[in-house]
Order: C-alpha cells, then sequence, then structure tokens
C-alpha cells in the first residue's frame, strides 16, 4: 500500500509538472497553484464567450474561458433551436457559419443561408459536442469550468485597466485583455462599469417602443380571467402570477422587464423518457390563473415535436405560458444568491406546471392529452437530471457609454434612422425586430393583463451593431469588451440579443482584443479598419444586402 501511495504521489508530480510545461509552452504562465495569466480572459463560453476564444486563439493568443456552468455554447446547448428567422440567416458568416454547417452536417443535411425561412433545428447535446469540438482544435485555449467571480473583491483594477479576476474556487486570473460574455454582465458589474436594467423609458432616447406599453394586444389574454382571490371581489388580495400595481403612463421607465423561462427539451419516446415528477414544494393553488382560464375555455400552449429524434423545444411566448410575468425584475442587478434563487423558483414553477397540466382533474380531457407523456430527455443535460443548466435571461445589464444603439437604429423610417459615422462601423449585422417579451402581468378592467410585448411589425429593418457600442467609457476601463451587454437602450437591446447574432459578435470581440494586445493600445484606440480588414479575412459578414426588404417578410412566434 506504501508503494502505491508513493508511486501514485510521483506520478501526479510528474503529469503537474507536464501540465505546467504545456501551459507555460503555450503562453499560459502559472506564478503558483492558484494564479494563472493568459493574453484574454472570457468570462461566459456563451454563443458570444466560445467564439471569442475561438477566434482569438486563431491569431495566436491564449485563451482563459471561464464558464460557470460547466457547458460552454450559451443557449445553443442550453434548449434554443430556432433563433434564426426573416431571413436572417444570410447575414450568418464566420465561426457561427461554421459551427451551424457542421451541426447541419451531423444530421446529413446541407446548410441553406441563403434561402428565406431557413433554420437549424437541432439537439442541444449535439450542438455541445461539436462547440466542444471546435474549442478542443486550438490548443492555446484553457476552459475554466463551474466557477464564477467572487463578488467580493473579485476584480483587481488599476486605473482604467482590469489587471486580474479572482475566482469563487480561489483561482486568480491576470490578462491584457478581458471580454465579458454572460448575458448578466458580472465582470462590468463588479469592475465598476456602469450598466443599465431597467425599461428606460421612451424620454431617455426619443424612442417609441420603451418604457410602459399601455396598448399590448400581441400575446395578449383572448379571454377575460378574473384576477382575485374571492372571484369578484376587487378587495380581496390576487392570484400568484399577477402583481398589485396601476398600469401607468405609457412609455414611462419601468424596473420590470421581460420574463425569463426554461428552453426546456421534452420528448414522449419512452425508452429516452424522464417523467415530471411532482416537486416537493408543490402547491396546487399556484396554478389556479391556468385552472380559471381553462374554465373560461382557453387553450394552452403545449409540446410539439420540433428538433430530431422527437423532441421539443419548448418556447414560452404565449399568452399564458411558462414565462413567468413579473416575477425577475430582481434579477438583473441582483447578487448571486438572488440570482440563484429566481432560477430556483422558475424551475419549481415550471415543473409543477407541467405536473398540473398532466395531472390535476380540474384540466379538461384535450389539454391533459396534449400534454400526456412528454418528459424531460435522457440524453440531454445529463448532469442536471434533464433540466437545462440555464435559465433563459432574455435581458439583464446592459453597458451604458458614449455610443448608444436605440430604437432609431431598427427603424425602416428613413427620417428617424441613425445615420452617424460611428453607426457605420458594424462588427455583426442585427437582423430582428426589437423582440421585448409581457414585462409584468397586472389588473386592468378588473381582469388579468399582461403588459410590456413588443415585436415584429413592418416598421423595422436590419441594422449594424457598430463596434462603439461593446466598449466601456475609456475613463471607466480600457481593457475590456462586452459582446453580449453592448450599450442600447431596453427596446434595441430586443433587436440584438439573438444567438446567431451574439456568435458573430463574439468572433468581432475576439478579434478586437487580440488586435489591442498587437497594438499594445486601449480597446477604445483600435483602428476600425484593421478590425474590419481582418473581420472580412475571417469571412465575417458585415454589410446588408440591397435586397434585404425580399428577406424580410412577416412572421409571428
Amino acid at each position: 500500500m506504501a508503494v502505491f501511495i508513493a508511486t501514485s504521489h510521483l506520478g501526479k508530480l510528474i503529469k503537474s509538472a507536464l501540465l505546467l510545461t504545456i501551459f507555460i509552452f503555450l503562453g499560459f504562465a502559472e506564478s503558483n497553484a492558484q494564479e494563472i495569466q493568459a493574453d484574454i480572459c472570457i468570462l461566459s463560453g456563451s454563443e458570444a464567450g466560445f467564439t471569442a476564444a475561438i477566434q482569438a486563439a486563431r491569431m495566436g493568443k491564449t485563451i482563459i474561458l471561464i464558464e460557470p456552468t460547466g457547458h460552454p455554447g450559451g443557449m445553443m446547448v442550453e434548449g434554443i433551436a430556432k433563433d434564426i428567422r426573416f431571413g436572417s440567416s444570410v447575414v450568418i458568416g464566420g465561426i457561427a457559419r461554421e459551427v451551424y454547417t457542421a451541426i447541419e452536417d451531423y444530421y446529413g443535411r446541407k446548410p441553406a443561408f441563403d434561402q428565406y425561412g431557413w433554420h437549424s433545428r437541432y439537439e442541444p447535446s449535439v450542438a455541445e459536442e461539436i462547440i466542444e469540438q471546435f474549442l478542443a482544435q486550438e490548443k492555446n485555449i484553457r476552459i475554466i469550468r463551474n466557477t464564477r467571480i467572487k463578488e467580493e473583491n473579485g476584480v483587481r483594477k488599476q486605473g482604467s485597466r482590469i489587471q486580474g479576476i479572482t475566482l469563487e474556487n480561489g483561482q486568480e486570473v491576470a490578462a491584457k485583455v478581458f471580454i465579458d460574455a454572460s448575458v448578466e454582465g458580472h465582470l462590468l458589474h463588479l469592475a465598476g462599469i456602469t450598466t443599465e436594467t431597467i425599461r428606460e423609458g421612451n424620454q431617455a432616447y426619443g424612442e417609441t417602443k420603451n418604457g410602459i406599453q399601455v396598448e399590448n394586444t400581441y400575446r395578449q389574454f383572448e379571454i377575460q380571467v378574473d384576477p382575485y382571490m374571492v372571484p369578484g371581489d376587487s378587495s380581496s388580495s390576487l392570484i400568484p402570477t399577477i402583481q398589485a400595481g396601476e398600469l401607468g403612463e405609457y412609455g414611462d421607465p419601468s424596473k420590470y422587464i421581460q420574463g425569463f423561462c426554461f428552453r426546456l427539451v421534452l420528448t414522449q419516446e419512452e425508452d429516452n423518457r424522464i417523467p415530471i415528477t411532482k416537486p416537493v414544494n408543490y402547491d396546487p393553488f399556484t396554478y389556479e390563473i391556468y385552472r380559471r382560464y381553462l374554465r373560461q375555455g382557453g387553450r394552452l400552449f403545449h409540446p410539439r415535436v420540433r428538433r430530431p429524434n422527437g423532441k421539443t423545444d419548448l418556447g414560452s411566448w404565449h399568452d399564458l405560458s411558462a414565462n413567468l410575468y413579473g416575477e425577475n425584475w430582481q434579477y438583473p442587478d441582483g447578487d448571486y444568491a438572488t440570482q440563484d434563487s429566481i432560477v430556483q423558483y422558475h424551475k419549481d414553477f415550471t415543473q409543477g406546471l407541467i405536473w398540473f397540466l398532466q395531472n390535476d382533474s380540474a384540466v379538461d380531457e384535450q389539454t391533459r392529452k396534449n400534454w400526456a407523456g412528454w418528459g424531460l430527455c435522457r440524453d440531454e443535460f445529463t448532469d442536471n437530471g434533464g433540466w437545462p443548466r440555464r435559465l433563459y435571461i432574455r435581458s439583464a445589464r446592459r453597458l451604458v457609454s458614449d455610443y448608444v444603439i436605440t430604437e432609431h437604429h431598427t427603424s425602416r423610417d428613413k427620417t428617424t434612422q441613425v445615420t452617424d459615422p460611428l453607426g457605420r462601423q458594424p462588427v455583426a449585422i442585427a437582423w430582428w425586430p426589437p423582440d421585448t417579451h409581457h414585462a409584468r402581468r397586472i389588473v386592468r378592467d378588473g381582469y388579468a393583463y399582461n403588459e410590456g410585448f413588443v415585436f415584429g411589425g413592418d416598421d423595422w429593418r436590419p441594422f449594424g451593431v457598430s463596434w462603439q457600442a461593446l466598449l466601456p467609457k475609456a475613463e471607466e476601463c480600457t481593457n475590456l469588451i462586452t459582446p453580449t451587454c453592448p450599450s442600447s437602450s431596453y427596446v434595441a437591446y430586443g433587436a440584438i440579443r439573438i444567438l446567431p447574432t451574439f456568435m458573430v459578435l463574439g468572433q468581432s470581440a475576439g478579434c478586437a482584443a487580440a488586435i489591442a494586445i498587437d497594438q499594445q493600445s486601449a480597446v477604445q484606440e483600435i483602428d476600425y479598419t484593421s478590425l474590419q480588414n481582418q473581420l472580412l479575412q475571417n469571412e465575417q459578414i458585415l454589410s446588408i444586402p440591397e435586397n434585404w426588404l425580399e428577406y424580410v417578410k412577416s412572421e409571428t412566434h
């Protein structure tokens, strides 16, 4: 036994020495067991995080990629599939196009990026496998999994430069340039950089779709649902999922932001199905609004096969679904404990909702039939019991910088379009209408009312996302870029927050970070022409086709 222990210990020493040699050879300097140095440190392996890492690595830079969930890929590997629409595939280039092509090749299909209506349907596990392969091909990317930046003293700054960060697992990371590719903007926040989380209101940027939306017909209740604990008695309290408060004035600021949900992957295939069990803390009254909705003749959303191998992408955008309107306003600027509790609440609620729809005697036969036999997938999210590791966070922190993308950038009306020179420095094309889900559920005229949805219409157009929107003010930080929390208004962010757009922005951010290192300059001082030329060389698409209107056709969720 003593010999075995000694031999094992010797083997570990040899392995550690080999790993240290490899890291030094690649450019990772590890001064002690807790500190790592690299050219670029990226927070989050989101859609933007993993593409940023790959691009910078291809430009010869060493990368530390920190992924708190342990699974790079963002919502691509956490449940979303259909995020290419309105002909948006025509402006997907670079690494994003490589990834989608690899996914299509896996299924024996050919992508049709230039064909209106094409989009890629895939299983999250397949996307994850392919993304991990892309990352593994780049030998100078080191991934640190399952840890976050410390909330207390987690960021070390000297003047306007971030020197390093400390992780919850005790590791310290130093880098020349940092990229915050998280949706939550944790690095921005902890580095003391100005951000915004609320619906600013129309007055802030002269918009028409920001703030409180007084008239909401899109995804509005089609039937009248009594909101009171004692039906018809406005002096009684409100049933769950409905918030107290007045509607307010059109366009006024509001702390309430669009609802979150899990993008569940469900199946009816018995050999791959994990049945939905009743949560330990299940309270059937939590779902009283669904009971009343059905009683009034309402028809609820339900799963449909939308992916290969009998799986679904269960979205939530309906009048009454798993979106918890008004239940998440504390998330964007909350501490980790607050954010974690909101995620857990959404999980418990969603699990209980499916149990309710499958088992409650108040649910009509057709609805129960629609939900019968659906369960989580054994071969998806295998380390989390079939549940996605991430809640779909549609809006959190947004950078507030010298350049702000607003509703005017999205406008088809030439009298309100933005034509400034900085707006002509694109690092991605946003090809999506302003899209913000309902933000709260209140009482209006005695019945339940959803407030906040902005989507679609024929007044929007694709636009270039300016490089300047990814940069903080120089006095706040000179070595940080964010592709996922760009400087934008709440409603404009709704046109940017799409998976392929994030992937393209991430590649551009990784390229810019590498150029900043090569030029030994602040990120704000990078010459755009140099960045543009490098991006075009890497097959990014930075211009909108002249016939764009032929691609942009009216669609609904």
